[in-house]
């Protein structure tokens, strides 16, 4: 399965970002790759007005994305915010294209390092998982990835993939965490793990989390196979399924555990 992770920097303007999107998703598509992954908050960045950028999921935002997928034909992930309908919006991360349409509300909401993302943000309550060419992919937005258990939940639910979509907080150790994370992630449910994460866009104001870049794809034995650096780019990988199911029996941490 060839997949492509399409590090951005959105800025605080929906539309503008829809078009990134597009050019990013031409050019994953144009390498042959059958899912296409953008980051966490590809709609709108952190720190701007989220309750006045958001829309509902037949809004025009998703229905553009929607179709992008379908124009280029494949499978697109891309994180994006919706009205809650209590003030706050929902965090999520919209699977469309190849006879997907789904949405996973981000789970654990980042009340983390002076930030509180859930005076914004409503949690969400359910796992998801997608089929993309016969391959199961879980979905999970930043702060999850601190969360092993829904991992495992994902993996238990047949998930051989699991796309980990953010704009991770930049800050001292902040970018070792997130390699010890996603690789302590993979390992934990024996999947691949795609890291997608926001571009790194430099000096800015305010302590909204925007992304320190650093994407990368996590092989079900926790090596990283494939990264870049904090720039805007596109990482394109080749990954064999098959290595999810040869690392479970080899380390069958899934099936052993007792808790």
């Amino acid at each position: 399965m060839r997949v492509a992770l399409c590090q951005i920097s959105s800025t605080d303007r929906p539309e503008e970002n829809l078009a990134t999107a597009e050019t990013a998703v031409a050019e994953a598509a144009a390498s042959g790759a059958e899912l296409v992954v953008l980051p966490e908050a590809a709609m709108v960045h952190f720190g701007a007005d989220l309750a006045g950028a958001a829309q509902p999921l037949d809004g025009p935002w998703a229905t553009g994305l929607r179709g992008i997928a379908a124009r280029h034909g494949v499978t697109v992930l891309a994180g994006m915010f919706a009205p809650a309908g209590d003030g706050r919006v929902r965090n999520l991360l919209l699977a469309t294209g190849d006879g997907v349409d789904a949405a996973y509300q981000k789970i654990h909401v980042f009340d983390a390092f002076g930030h509180r993302e859930s005076d914004s943000v409503a949690p969400g309550s359910e796992p998801v998982v997608i089929e993309v060419g016969g391959v199961r992919v879980g979905l999970a937005v930043c702060y999850d990835v601190r969360f092993p258990e829904l991992f495992r939940r994902l993996a238990l639910a047949g998930a051989q993939v699991i796309a980990v979509c953010a704009s991770w907080g930049a800050g001292p150790g902040k970018r070792e965490q997130w390699d010890l994370l996603t690789r302590a992630r993979a390992l934990d449910s024996t999947s691949w793990v795609l890291a997608c994460g926001q571009a790194d866009p430099g000096p800015v104001e305010g302590t909204a989390p925007r992304g320190i870049g650093h994407s990368a794809v996590i092989g079900p034995d926790g090596t990283r196979r494939a990264g870049l650096d904090g720039a805007p780019g596109l990482l394109v990988a080749d990954i064999d399924v098959a290595e999810a199911a040869a690392v479970r029996e080899a380390v069958p941490v899934l099936r052993n555990a007792r808790l």
